[in-house]
């Protein structure tokens, strides 16, 4: 029996390390309330690293995510609170204006033809403005009980879990099964391996292109209704390190940075192999600095494998 490739093995190898590390040096790291935490601390870069290996597969990357995230939780929330707005369309005006910014992304990449990098990084700039200017760098607080709904929490044997995390994994099973079993999933990795070949096939690569940079602005503003949820307001701050964080996660998920290769769930895995290192070290007692430094060389450690794996298939 064929074993899968070592890139789809390796987060959920390193995963089951970090837990059993962390399982024997603290007594608190293994039990229901500290796993559900850690997905509630993982879910706003889960879903935001969801557009973003959707990007990544098509060889591409977003720097602005983090930023269009904040912009979206701040409209959702100052148009309910300053303009009274009813709940549900003030969470899609938000999710509105975060798909405005994929389809922006989109068009200078597809129409233009501008290097992914390029686009993004101006996009994160001004995403970043547009979000001081419009909420004068003031945290929004009056925010509607509807908003904050995903952060409440139920009992599942014993232990408190949040629909945010249920939301979040039920969006990435929904994606896997797009992609997996749809013509249009299909493309995307088509896109991504080899997009002259894919055009000469008769796939419209560019309308592909703007699709995904749309539908991943799409998951911005989910992630902006769970980011509201889980602090209970919008925060003109959020944001600024969440992109690093999405490409952390989908690096580490095993997805390549040069496209075509990857499963979205192990995009999941790399989020939670995050969450899981710094609960773990905080437990321990290990300063935020650390914890960086040991996020960083796992990145890199990732990246090294997937470039070996490249060499190793020609």
């Amino acid at each position: 029996m064929k074993l899968p490739p070592i890139g789809q093995l390796g987060p959920f190898i390193a995963l089951l390390i970090a837990c059993a590390i962390f399982g024997a040096t603290t007594e608190r790291f293994l039990t229901g309330e500290n796993f559900s935490l850690i997905l509630q601390q993982v879910m706003v870069v889960g879903v935001i690293a969801i557009g973003q290996t959707l990007i990544i597969l098509t060889a591409g990357i977003d720097l602005s995510c983090g930023m269009v995230m904040a912009l979206g939780s701040i409209v959702m929330t100052k148009f309910a609170a300053d303009l009274g707005m009813p709940a549900p369309l003030a969470i899609l005006c938000g999710i509105g204006v975060t798909a405005l910014f994929g389809l922006a992304n989109g068009l200078l990449v597809t129409r233009i033809k501008l290097p992914p990098f390029i686009v993004t990084l101006g996009t994160l700039n001004i995403a970043f403005a547009i979000t001081q200017l419009y909420s004068n760098a003031q945290t929004v607080t009056e925010v509607p009980a509807m908003m904050t709904w995903l952060g409440n929490t139920f009992s599942l044997a014993g232990t408190n879990v949040a629909f945010g995390t249920v939301l979040m994994i039920l969006l990435y099973l929904g994606t896997w099964f797009w992609l997996r079993e749809t013509a249009a999933g299909r493309h995307v990795y088509a896109v991504g391996n080899n997009p002259e070949a894919t055009r000469l096939v008769g796939i419209p690569t560019d309308r592909v292109l703007l699709g995904v940079y749309v539908l991943a602005g799409v998951f911005y503003g989910i992630a902006s209704l769970l980011a509201v949820s889980r602090t209970g307001v919008g925060d003109p701050n959020a944001g600024q390190t969440e992109n690093l964080d999405a490409i952390t996660a989908v690096v580490l998920g095993g997805t390549s940075l040069f496209g075509g290769r990857g499963v979205i769930l192990g995009t999941l895995i790399g989020a939670v192999v995050v969450g899981v290192l710094r609960n773990g070290l905080t437990l321990m007692g290990v300063s935020s600095v650390y914890q960086v430094l040991i996020t960083g060389i796992l990145v890199i450690l990732a990246v090294a494998i997937d470039q070996l794996s490249r060499k190793g298939g020609r």
